[in-house]
């Protein structure tokens, strides 16, 4: 099974974010734009995992704590790797310091497994679309400079997920596994 380990967005998030999309899709049909009940904040990526693995995994993931809630605010809009040669279309937020730290926790459970250890620095986002041709249309372009700051909204969070992840033609299809609380409430 393919497997990530997420922070999920709470509905009115996800409401907001799919209003915009609909909104940004008549501009840009080419992207493959994200289904609004599959935006999540991406703390670790494992992929491929036997059942037996997963358990392990499970474990690792239940030592993962902080003494406090993570905080996010998400606002922005950008492209990696830039607007030049856009891959991915992508909200960004502003997070509690503790978010990287949490990250940072994940990624070392996780190699304690056999995972490797990120090689770049986390960058907590909203994958909106990603496109296959890197280049975006000057209505696209237009369309995210006027809502570069936008926000769509805050949330609180203290618990984690390991998310299995099932590729299907109609794209990608998430399954909660086990969600793991890091905070005290």
């Amino acid at each position: 099974m393919r497997v990530f380990v997420a922070v999920k967005i709470p509905t009115v998030i996800r409401a907001a974010l799919a209003d915009f999309i609909k909104e940004l899709r008549a501009i840009a049909p080419e992207a493959k734009w994200v289904r609004a009940e599959n935006l999540h904040v991406t703390l670790k990526f494992l992929g491929n995992a036997d059942e037996s693995k997963c358990l392990a995994i499970e474990a690792a993931l239940a030592q993962v704590h902080s003494p406090q809630v993570v905080s996010l605010d998400f606002r922005g809009l950008r492209f990696f790797p830039n607007e030049k040669r856009p891959r991915v279309f992508w909200a960004g937020m502003e997070a509690s310091a503790n978010l990287n730290a949490l990250a940072a926790d994940v990624d070392r459970a996780a190699h304690q497994l056999g995972f490797p250890l990120e090689d770049r620095p986390f960058t907590p986002h909203l994958t909106l679309a990603r496109f296959d041709c890197p280049r975006i249309s000057p209505r696209l372009s237009s369309a995210v400079s006027v809502h570069a700051d936008r926000h769509f909204g805050s949330m609180t969070t203290s618990e984690f997920h390991l998310i299995e992840s099932k590729l299907k033609p109609t794209g990608a299809e998430y399954t909660i596994l086990r969600s793991f609380p890091f905070a005290g409430a």
